[in-house]
């Protein structure tokens, strides 16, 4: 028996995991080339946490195609929650647990987004391949630093349905206005939440890391009140949420510190460790 059997932590992956953010402007060519793994505190950490019992995976707005490359560097026992929330995946077994689509009308929605906001960029990922309408500079980082091939065509070109649509700007108001359209136009259809200030993630209604994070806990046996979360922007704060702590790195987005997130170290100084740390004098 370890002092962590029944304890699920769920993590971000970008940005809390490891440091990824070079989605926006003003971007390092190192960083542009740095790629996600879990190291130093946070493998000592991890390390201690599976061998006194811990049950440990990822919660991550990444599609399949674009996490699945990284999974062997990352240590989980647990099933991994993709995409937002829509996809539950068991990385040991290859096997997809639960799949959330966007509704037959998203292509008429998207579509009437994109007349209503002609500035956006849209990103859309199936199969191996990211298909993009209308790519601006916020695109082209992002896909560079995803490393997949893409297709440019037009929304009703790309294959569906679709698990997530991204909605991509320089400017995060041009993306606030993009979250009140689907909002107003499209109530109860969409959860139009933020992965980054650049980035604009919408799955269907349910579809989030806290729903998601909770189905994970209930296959696994654990309650709620052993259920911890960690993440850094809009999008986590579902799961933070529904946990009975949830943390965030000290790089976080300010609505996750307004919000009440317990704020740690940064995530490149090892924000898992620290929280792992907390966990440690709790149990």
């Amino acid at each position: 028996m370890g002092k962590f059997d029944g304890v699920l932590l769920c993590t971000d992956f970008d940005d809390t995991l490891f440091r990824s953010n070079i989605t926006g402007p003003g971007v390092s060519e190192a960083e542009k080339r740095s790629e996600p793994v879990v190291f130093g505190r946070n493998k000592q950490a991890l390390d201690y946490f599976f061998a006194q019992g811990g049950r440990f995976t990822v919660a991550t707005g990444r599609a399949s195609q674009t996490f699945l490359p990284y999974q062997d560097r990352v240590p989980m026992n647990a099933p991994a929650v993709l995409a937002n929330g829509a996809v539950i995946y068991d990385c040991a077994a290859g096997v997809e647990l639960s799949h959330a689509y966007l509704p037959d009308r998203a292509l008429a929605d998207a579509q009437a987004l994109a007349a209503a906001m002609p500035e956006l960029g849209f990103e859309c990922h199936l199969g191996g391949l990211i298909y993009t309408y209308r790519p601006n500079e916020i695109t082209h980082r992002h896909i560079h630093k995803l490393g997949c091939p893409f297709v440019e065509c037009g929304l009703e070109e790309m294959p569906r349905p679709w698990t997530k649509l991204l909605a991509q700007h320089a400017d995060h108001a041009v993306l606030q206005k993009a979250q009140e359209w689907v909002d107003r136009e499209c109530p109860g259809l969409y959860e139009p939440i933020f992965s980054n200030n650049y980035l604009l993630e919408i799955t269907a209604a349910g579809a989030t890391k806290g729903d998601a994070v909770l189905k994970v806990a209930g296959m696994l046996g654990i309650r709620r009140e052993h259920l911890y979360c960690v993440g850094d922007n809009q999008n986590d704060i579902p799961m933070l949420a529904v946990a009975a702590q949830g943390f965030a790195p000290a790089n976080c987005a300010p609505t996750v510190r307004e919000w009440g997130a317990t704020v740690v170290g940064p995530c490149e100084e090892g924000a898992i460790a620290d929280v792992i740390e907390i966990l440690d004098r709790k149990y």
